[in-house]
């Protein structure tokens, strides 16, 4: 199992896929094992390297507090370790967020970015607060965590909607898996980094070509943060799905389109 030594600690990656190198950067709480279907996707196109990020899955959980730019360095880290001067860089979520920050401080080594469910923070807006989940009693969190995920999901959406059903289902049982207290505090310490995300007013550094993808009925990354993300960022284009935060797995054009942007 490849892990590479990064700014003091272990990060554990993967390598697959054949074209051009891209750089895969997770959601809060995903790791490499949880989101493997969706690298998978983009590795039968791409050379794609993907991390768990620091406090996640089998990378170390160093003692916080974190930062998204300790974030970014440790992405930049990793890109040194596997020897890739520049590279494309997809970031979904929390990943998205890194991938802001990773590009505002080393535009060059940027070839193409694509920016899925993210916000840019500060005036251009943040996402959800999901520190403030854990204050929830488990219901609480379980209806909350559903909206978020998509605003028109109701029981009666969903009893509609079994593919909707689905997803709502599978997200639950990703956050109601067992955690040992280690994993339990590295996600803690990536929702605390998280908080302090914002890169608005850096946003004009980027100057490489930018697809910045949201979902009409995100909860957690509303569309207007991604409409601020793309009037900010030139020559950026924005590109809105019907879905939610995770539309890329609910409307057929999404992955499609973000994947040919970035194999151009």
């Amino acid at each position: 199992m490849p892990s590479a030594q990064v700014n003091g600690i272990e990060l554990y990656y993967e390598r697959a896929g054949v074209g051009p190198r891209l750089l895969f950067l997770n959601g809060s709480g995903s790791t490499l094992a949880s989101i493997a279907p969706l690298i998978e996707v983009f590795a039968g196109h791409l050379d794609v390297v993907a991390h768990d990020q620091r406090g996640l899955g089998r990378s170390a959980v160093p003692l916080g507090p974190y930062t998204m730019a300790q974030y970014a360095a440790d992405a930049l880290g990793l890109l040194d370790t596997v020897g890739w001067t520049t590279c494309r860089v997809v970031g979904v979520s929390f990943g998205g967020m890194v991938a802001q920050e990773l590009a505002v401080t080393a535009p060059a080594r940027v070839e193409r970015l694509a920016l899925l469910c993210t916000s840019p923070g500060g005036a251009g807006g943040a996402s959800y607060p999901l520190h403030e989940l854990a204050g929830l009693s488990p219901s609480e969190r379980a209806e909350v965590s559903t909206r978020l995920l998509d605003s028109r999901f109701s029981e009666q959406w969903l009893a509609t909607y079994p593919q909707d059903h689905a997803l709502v289902d599978t997200m639950a049982q990703r956050r109601s898996a067992p955690l040992s207290a280690d994993a339990r505090r590295g996600e803690a310490e990536q929702l605390g980094a998280r908080r302090h995300h914002d890169v608005w007013d850096r946003l004009g550094r980027i100057t490489c070509p930018t697809f910045v993808g949201a979902g009409r009925f995100d909860g957690i990354a509303p569309l207007s943060n991604s409409q601020a993300i793309a009037g900010r960022v030139a020559g950026a284009t924005l590109h809105v799905y019907e879905g939610g935060h995770a539309f890329f797995a609910q409307d057929r054009r999404a992955l499609p389109e973000i994947i040919e942007f970035l194999g151009s």
